[in-house]
């Protein structure tokens, strides 16, 4: 039984889910959202947060552990100096996790995982977007006014003609 026993071990070494917690917090924090399975996505969740948090802290220790987590310098610069400031007045939530649905190939549960702050609607697949652009109509008085190109004469043509010229 798992009483009182923390995180998914996402059927990976606890070497390979460490890397794999640190990569996908690393571009998540470079992209600003992911598209991964929702087990991963929860579990990034956690270990994304607590790197805001560090973020928010600012001090020089702060800086080391997440370097430490992370092992992507410009990242952890980009977290610190870009992502962390914008969420000095809010306590907690940095994240949302958003399903997408199901995986083609073996059925897993897709989700995308974003930050709050930067949630942009161009990136949002159409799928979620709750308010449907109307497309653009095209007149048809646009295309009768479009003229069809003239075509090229062959090299062969171009020289018959002329000596049809020089002739007269």
């Amino acid at each position: 039984m798992r009483h009182n026993v923390r995180g998914r071990k996402l059927n990976r070494t606890a070497s390979h889910r460490k890397a794999l917690m640190s990569n996908l917090s690393a571009q998540l924090f470079e992209h600003k959202q992911i598209v991964t399975t929702l087990p991963k996505a929860k579990e990034t969740r956690k270990f994304a947060e607590r790197m805001i948090t560090l973020g928010k802290k600012g001090d020089l220790n702060s800086l080391r552990q997440a370097l430490k987590f992370l092992k992507h310098k410009k990242t952890v610069f980009t977290l610190f100096n870009d992502i962390a400031p914008n969420y000095k007045k809010r306590a907690g939530g940095y994240t949302r996790i958003l399903k997408l649905g199901l995986r083609k190939g073996d059925a897993a549960e897709k989700a995308m995982l974003q930050l709050v702050e930067y949630d942009d609607s161009s990136e949002v697949p159409a799928k979620l977007k709750t308010k449907a652009e109307p497309e653009k109509e095209v007149k048809t008085e646009e295309i009768k006014e479009k003229k069809p190109k003239a075509k090229k004469a062959s090299p062969k043509a171009e020289k018959a003609e002329t000596a049809e010229k020089a002739e007269k």
